[in-house]
């Protein structure tokens, strides 16, 4: 088991553990309609560019790996200090952590989240952000064992064409 920086052809694997990670821990807050309606293609694609031509300086996709197959992967930016930052140092945000739902409990969000913080400090970040969605009582639970905890500050997030389809997020965030 490890985890590595993703590589051109990873991305397939990406966007399928999204996808079902999203069906199994979103599906309540975000409805089937929502979900359905997510083009694994385009997924499959914005997840091939954020490979191989990053959308910032920073920007990283690490996956973990259970021998040669990938079964998780996460994804961190740096933050810029501004009034909007929990503390007062620059820090990193992690975008994106998810682990295939068969391949939970073996430990890979705990590395995945480890090998980001890793990237984060050797780039200088002073803390961690992260966002949970209502209702996701689990990504809380990780977070929280992980040394994060909630902020108060709170986003409303589109979820369809709908004007008024919305979910809230929670920042969480830690020093590193």
């Amino acid at each position: 088991m490890s985890v590595r920086p993703a590589v051109p052809g990873d991305e397939t694997a990406i966007a399928r553990i999204q996808l079902a990670a999203w069906r199994a821990g979103h599906a309540e807050v975000l409805g089937a309609d929502v979900l359905d309606g997510l083009d694994p293609t385009e997924i499959r694609s914005r997840w091939a560019a954020a490979i191989t031509t990053p959308p910032g300086a920073g920007y990283r996709v690490l996956v973990a790996c259970d021998r040669a197959d990938v079964v998780g992967f996460t994804a961190v930016r740096p933050l810029l200090v501004d009034e909007r930052t929990p503390l007062a140092s620059s820090g990193g945000e992690l975008l994106a952590l998810e682990v295939a739902p068969d391949a939970r409990r073996g430990g890979h969000g705990s590395r995945l989240l480890t090998a980001a913080v890793d990237t984060l400090r050797a780039d200088g970040a002073g803390y961690l952000v992260a966002w949970v969605l209502d209702g996701d009582s689990a990504r809380a639970e990780f977070l929280r064992s992980a040394g994060l905890g909630p902020d108060d500050v709170t986003r409303e997030l589109a979820t369809g064409p709908t004007p008024g389809q919305t979910v809230a997020e929670h920042r969480w965030a830690a020093e590193l």
